[in-house]
């Protein structure tokens, strides 16, 4: 049986752990997978979600996967941490002798990747699940990120891009050569999201929402780089004509305490909601009426297309991976990132338009398909096999996603349909 070493930081249940382990768990079938992970304190995980990890790394194991711990593998930089990890992945590789290390995130991807070169393992590939050249630290730090990855992109194999988007960035800034890069779209459990077991109605009355007004929801982590504090000013122009409008937010990070504090120093008068992470967003996502994402950078938001399952219309900053999810003004509205004007905007284009946001929510139904688990799982198998076996056919490579006819479809579409209103951000990328 092939071998497929993963190496991760932390196991939580942000999008790059939760793509590694789907992807670990599905393919253990067919390969002997083998998944090296960090410590997830970092992480600051309530118990509900601890519990949720590990009961996803227990489901990992009985399905076949083994999982090996090193506790110095930690996402901040730390010297010793860090040779420490080095060292233990270098003999973690030496013993289990893979056939392809596969790293994911930029921490593990430098350890990792320079661990499996000094180990002799034949075949690297790595996906950074977005990158942090711009909108996570300051000019200088991103330029040294920016150098890291040029070096060790040398060492790579196959760079995974989850989207158009990031693929471009990686091309713009000279990052990985284009026949190294191959885009597979991150998978999501669509299933989960099209039949979620309660009714949007009941749902509200559990978390004592008011039954009439219209709900515009955010789920991720609440960090500058997610833009939630750009929603919350962007609200205070939508609760000037509509009372009635509720916020939800759903998630937690560093900016929680400023945006509550920010809610009540706002006109928000006890509409904004803030539910902390759930393991039941798949319930909490039919009451939402729009879901906005309005993020400064994003590899790909997995998030939106847990909406667009849940058949709701998204208003998203028009940057990163989005735009491969998000075609404007037909499954939703694209903004420029940080415009809170433009975001305000949409937000209101949709309460004017009962009928665009029903017609929006069923065309991101149909196209949430392409995003699937099974799709991601597919195409991640291809590319082991064409590595392993250089004659099989790459059915994922670029070139050929590129002139597949269904994404030729939604590339014309999202040419035809270019906004047009003030704020509204151009995209040309396809």
């Amino acid at each position: 049986m092939t071998k497929i070493l993963h190496i991760i930081t932390r196991l939580d249940m942000g999008g790059s752990a939760q793509n590694t382990l789907l992807t670990c768990h599905k393919l253990a079938r067919k390969y002997e997978i083998v998944l090296v992970h960090g410590l997830s304190q970092e992480s600051n995980m309530t118990d509900s979600e601890s519990e949720a990890v590990v009961r996803q790394i227990n489901d990992a194991r009985v399905n076949g996967v083994k999982i090996v711990q090193i506790p110095s593998l930690l996402r901040r930089i730390s010297l010793v941490n860090d040779i420490r990890a080095l060292y233990g992945l270098v003999r973690i590789l030496k013993t289990e002798k893979p056939d392809v290390v596969h790293t994911h995130t930029s921490k593990a991807g430098i350890l990792g990747r320079m661990a499996a070169k000094i180990a002799r393992i034949p075949l690297i590939v790595h996906t950074p699940h977005g990158h942090v050249f711009f909108g996570h630290f300051g000019p200088i730090l991103s330029r040294v990120f920016l150098g890291v990855e040029r070096l060790f992109g040398i060492l790579t194999d196959r760079v995974i891009a989850l989207s158009d988007g990031e693929r471009s960035d990686y091309l713009d800034r000279n990052v990985y050569p284009e026949d190294k890069l191959v885009q597979i779209h991150s998978g999501v459990d669509i299933e989960k999201f099209k039949q979620s077991p309660v009714s949007a109605v009941e749902k509200k009355r559990s978390l004592g929402l008011d039954q009439n007004g219209l709900v515009v929801g955010f789920c991720g982590w609440l960090l500058p780089i997610k833009g939630p504090m750009h929603l919350l000013k962007a609200m205070d122009e939508i609760w000037h004509d509509y009372e009635d409008i509720v916020l939800v937010f759903i998630g937690k990070g560093d900016l929680d305490v400023d945006l509550r504090t920010a809610a009540l120093k706002s006109s928000a008068n006890g509409r904004v909601n803030f539910l902390g992470w759930r393991d039941d967003v798949d319930e909490i996502m039919p009451i939402f009426d729009i879901f906005v994402l309005p993020s400064l950078n994003e590899g790909m938001g997995r998030v939106l297309v847990e909406a667009m399952a849940a058949g709701k219309p998204v208003v998203a900053s028009n940057v990163g991976g989005i735009p491969d999810l998000v075609q404007h003004d037909y499954n939703g509205l694209l903004v420029a990132p940080g415009d809170e004007k433009a975001l305000a905007a949409g937000i209101k284009q949709l309460i004017n338009d009962p009928n665009k946001i029903k017609v929006m929510g069923q065309r991101g139904t149909e196209l949430c398909n392409q995003f699937s688990a099974e799709a991601m799982i597919r195409k991640i198998d291809h590319l082991y096999e064409q590595l392993l076996n250089p004659h099989h056919p790459l059915q994922a490579s670029l070139c050929e996603l590129r002139s597949d006819k269904s994404l030729e479809t939604q590339s014309t579409r999202r040419e035809k349909s270019q906004p047009s209103g003030q704020g509204i951000y151009n995209n040309n990328k396809c």
